[in-house]
């Protein structure tokens, strides 16, 4: 039991500061989209979206870091992990806003063959993409904090920042 909840207690600790860093990133995407779309008229409520967006990515980018292609340039300038890193989980928010726009469309549209049909149509792809271009800076800016801390340490990063206890 106790190997369990130390297990418990180290995902954890990895999980929380990926999940605040997406939490923030997730709201200001959302908010500014909410704010985008209320010159129309149209209200969002879109914070329950992004949480369970930001806990979803955290634990996928978690889980990614883990596997062999995505530390394939470990042992390079840190440049190239950076952007390596940033390239496939951007790719992976891309995916996953487009199966959250098909998820809102099949619920209004009935079937995932006709959510797939209205998805180039219904999407406002600007808004999309501006979104997607702040997720990028945040996924430039949180693979730059974590190669960095991988190569320094956590403690000597606390130092660089903080100073010493």
């Amino acid at each position: 039991m106790s190997k369990i909840l130390l297990l418990l207690k180290k995902e954890i600790r990895e999980l929380i500061p990926t999940t605040i860093f997406f939490l923030v990133a997730f709201h200001i995407t959302a908010f500014s989209r909410a704010l985008m779309l209320e010159q129309y008229g149209i209200k969002l409520s879109t914070s329950g979206t992004a949480t369970v967006g930001a806990l979803i990515v955290s634990k996928v980018i978690l889980i990614f870091n883990k596997l062999s292609f995505v530390n394939l340039f470990s042992d390079k300038p840190l440049v190239y992990s950076i952007l390596w890193k940033t390239l496939i989980f951007n790719l992976f928010t891309v995916i996953f806003r487009c199966i959250e726009e098909l998820i809102h469309l099949v619920s209004k549209h009935g079937s995932l063959s006709s959510a797939s049909q209205h998805l180039i149509t219904e999407v406002v792809w600007p808004h999309f993409w501006s979104s997607q271009i702040v997720l990028f800076a945040a996924l430039l800016l949180y693979c730059s904090a974590g190669e960095l801390i991988r190569e320094v340490g956590a403690n000597r990063t606390r130092e660089i920042f903080f100073g010493r206890k």
